[in-house]
């Protein structure tokens, strides 16, 4: 029932993270109502013996705070009916090794084109790439299934050497995650990303594919992904309305000093 990924987590986590997962899953749709508190009690003392009644309404409370769930007031808690969408980096690779299935599955993808493109300055910076250098683009938008309204716009640019001839050149969604398509072709594994953001004002044309006003803001993310002997395997963009994400990374915070200075501002 509950996985190992999080196992150093807090119990009130791990429950939260099992609950999140089951949202997710369509096991509880929007504006369903939850199991209430004695049977989800009596389901999770199973896994933790003794747990208290408190743990769970801590958990209970993390999905409130991310906008998941919603309490009405003498009636129960509610599966909410639009919430933000959540990028957990560091585990949307070891769940698709897992399930051999695209990063979004809950998401309708659509491609929109795909052709070799010299890609536009901000991604030959941040991808250290030759100015010049040609790559196949893969443009997609996501939408939600229910609604049909268009959540994501993205892209993805991979290196000639292994994509030219491929399934990828195929304007079609591919059968599982883009990476496990891509580490098939080029025979080398995804071993280190880096994620570059950016709030900034849509496009004309960023503004009309996603159905927002031009006056509404959008986070731009720019995903660089290597190999472990730091060959480029595909740099990825992804465009969100700014209010409609929710960006959550988890980490282990060091114990003593470390000498960093130069890689953080804030």
């Amino acid at each position: 029932m509950i996985s190992d990924l999080g196992a150093k987590a807090p119990k009130y986590q791990r429950i939260a993270d099992e609950l999140r997962r089951e949202i997710k899953d369509g096991i509880y749709r929007p504006g369903e109502r939850l199991p209430a508190e004695a049977a989800l009690l009596e389901r999770f003392r199973l896994v933790f013996p003794g747990l208290s009644l408190q743990t769970l309404r801590n958990a209970i409370g993390v999905l409130r705070g991310e906008g998941l769930v919603e309490a009405r007031h003498g009636v129960g808690t509610f599966v909410a009916q639009s919430r933000r969408l959540q990028r957990r980096s560091r585990f949307r690779y070891g769940r698709a090794r897992n399930d051999h299935q695209l990063l979004t599955t809950h998401l309708r993808h659509e491609i929109t084109e795909v052709g070799r493109v010299s890609p536009p300055e901000r991604i030959v910076l941040l991808a250290a790439l030759e100015p010049g250098t040609e790559m196949l683009v893969r443009r997609r938008t996501l939408f939600d299934r229910e609604t049909g309204k268009p959540q994501e716009l993205g892209a993805s640019y991979l290196p000639l050497s292994f994509a030219e001839g491929s399934l990828l050149e195929a304007p079609e969604v591919v059968p599982k995650a883009l990476f496990l398509c891509v580490e098939d072709l080029s025979g080398k594994r995804y071993a280190h990303a880096r994620d570059h953001w950016q709030w900034r004002m849509p496009s004309t044309a960023e503004a009309e594919a996603l159905q927002i006003s031009p006056s509404r803001g959008v986070l731009h993310l720019v995903h660089v992904a290597r190999a472990a002997d730091h060959t480029l395997l595909e740099v990825s963009e992804s465009v969100w309305p700014a209010d409609c994400i929710e960006i959550i990374d988890e980490y282990e915070l060091p114990e003593g000093p470390e000498d960093l200075r130069g890689l953080s501002d804030v």
